[in-house]
């Protein structure tokens, strides 16, 4: 299958943005005249997102409504960020080691690349739940005298996404906590519930007060006023009234459990630590699993609940609701695992190398003398291109891994030298050459511009994106932070324009046919909603406006 390229001498590729019959409609930013009448008065409300929180809207003198960041800043700051999804989060549960906590928190390292705003554990030892969370890296809110004071053979963990611009509250870092009137239960979520808005709206209605914005705190609630005994059926009904995506741990003092929807969107495997206890492991990666010594031994199944026991780590498997066909996110092997994991049971690197030679294969690049990747997740892709095509491949961009972020730098000027402070080009690869480019995604096309300037400033003569997978014309709505529909640059343009606003010689996506036959016969198992349009579970974007109207 053809992949979706243009170059300055080749015709007018295939349309993708909104104006094409077979791709969605852009979401337009609301309007205070197309909200209904008792909501003109409001100018500070809360609102859904595509994201996994409640954010406060605020009303411009034109009447448009923008989300907030969490601290209040206007959402126009949001175009200065790294241009790439940002994973939700990732969670760990650990039960039947003495030195669970200290072995949760080692794991959580393992999946700091999936959130990086604040980290948390909450311990169990077999009578009272203990937690300790914070703002900020694992490295950051952890240190051994802490540790200390979270004792006990049981602990779950969690690790939240960084959201840019705006430090979160400390009171949305998870695991949350809570007590009621059967003990103490704790919860660590990876995922996005689409029906949260209405969840909450119907249980404040009926008193619950809510002490975050999370979305996860509508399980708690759920499983507190539940009527069902015991606890594993109150769980069960609190997940059959959620809709979304969400792979789960709870803790109580004597049990853990592990849930994933239905349809299986976000990832969660299960493993044995192989150290004496033999200890019960649970991760969104298998890259977890490995630096703390546990072998591998399955994913948690969609729709399924799993308990195990803390006295003698029985297990029992429950199918937790009637079978849904499984939507695993393909973006797990495009950008967001490790490329050391292994994912709804396939290697994330063999993926990302297939997705660059399937890439090469179908757009080469002739005349070109070397291929880069853009570090780090585009390497593995390159390096399928560069073998597949014969081109040499070499490592034209030299990532800094100590910079902090860029975006508050106070010019415009400044702000645009600061892609040089993480990327450095070798000038000794790049000049005089025609440079493939090899990235795994474009989102707003904003570092990509600046990624081209930047090859080219060090002197090569051509550059040549190939991004190794299909253009993303869709937001994400089941646990990925991805701008909305209109800012993503693919909704907005056909290919040729984006190769034109970046500024590249030519530009060529994995096709989505391309991306659908390298997964076989599994294909129809992964959501690619972000590059199709064809959402699983529809979104609720709207939903905010009906619970005015009310």
């Amino acid at each position: 299958m053809a992949a979706t390229i243009s170059t300055t001498a080749s015709a007018a590729s295939r349309h993708l943005s909104s104006a094409h019959p077979g791709s969605p409609k852009p979401f337009l930013p609301l309007s205070l005249k197309t909200l209904p009448k008792p909501c003109l008065s409001l100018r500070h409300r809360l609102t859904s997102s595509p994201h996994r929180r409640l954010l406060p809207i605020f009303a411009t003198d034109s009447g448009e409504l923008f989300p907030s960041s969490p601290d209040g800043v206007a959402n126009d700051l949001f175009p200065l960020f790294d241009d790439k999804p940002r994973e939700e989060c990732g969670v760990v549960g650990i039960i039947g080691d003495p030195e669970a906590s200290r072995l949760c928190c080692l794991a959580l390292h393992a999946l700091q690349h999936r959130g990086q705003e604040g980290a948390g554990i909450v311990a169990s030892d077999s009578t009272t739940l203990r937690a300790l969370t914070g703002l900020g890296l694992v490295s950051e809110v952890f240190s051994p005298a802490k540790l200390d004071s979270l004792p006990g053979s049981a602990a779950i963990g969690h690790v939240r996404y960084s959201t840019a611009g705006a430090a979160s509250s400390p009171m949305n870092v998870q695991p949350f906590l809570a007590g009621y009137r059967f003990g103490q239960l704790a919860v660590a979520h990876n995922g996005n519930l689409v029906n949260y808005a209405a969840l909450r709206t119907d249980l404040e209605a009926r008193g619950s007060i809510f002490n975050t914005s999370s979305d996860t705190e509508v399980l708690l609630h759920l499983i507190a006023t539940s009527t069902s005994r015991p606890l594993l059926s109150r769980l069960v009904e609190a997940c059959r009234a959620i809709e979304g995506a969400y792979s789960l741990v709870f803790l109580t003092a004597s049990k853990l459990f592990a849930v994933r929807d239905p349809h299986g969107f976000r990832p969660l495997v299960m493993g044995r630590l192989r150290r004496p206890s033999r200890a019960v492991v649970f991760a969104s990666e298998t890259c977890a699993l490995d630096l703390i010594g546990a072998d591998y031994d399955r994913e948690v199944q969609p729709g399924e609940v799993l308990v195990v026991d803390g006295q003698d780590l029985s297990l029992t498997s429950l199918c937790l609701l009637p079978h849904k066909p499984r939507k695993a996110c393909i973006f797990e092997h495009i950008y967001f695992a490790l490329p050391h994991s292994v994912v709804f049971s396939r290697p994330v690197h063999a993926s990302r190398y297939s997705f660059g030679a399937a890439l090469a294969a179908d757009s080469p690049a002739p005349g070109a003398d070397v291929v880069i990747p853009i570090p780090d997740s585009g390497f593995f892709a390159a390096l399928g291109f560069a073998e597949r095509s014969g081109i040499p491949f070499q490592q034209g961009l030299i990532r800094s891994h100590y910079v902090g972020r860029t975006f508050i730098q106070p010019t415009q000027e400044i702000r645009d030298l600061g892609v040089k402070l993480k990327l450095a080009p070798v000038r000794g690869i790049l000049e005089g050459k025609n440079v493939v480019v090899v990235d795994d995604s474009i989102v707003r096309g904003t570092t990509s511009s600046k990624i081209v300037r930047l090859i080219k400033d060090a002197g090569a003569c051509e550059v040549h994106m190939r991004i190794a997978s299909p253009p993303i014309v869709g937001s994400c709505y089941y646990g990925v932070d991805t701008p909305r529909a209109e800012e993503l640059i693919s909704n907005r343009m056909d290919v040729e324009g984006v190769r034109k606003e970046i500024g590249c010689d030519s530009l060529a996506f994995l096709s989505l046919d391309s991306l659908r036959k390298l997964l076989g016969d599994e294909a129809p198992t992964f959501c690619d909603a972000c590059f199709s349009g064809s959402y699983p579970v529809p979104p609720r974007e709207h939903e905010v406006v009906k619970v005015m109207e009310e």
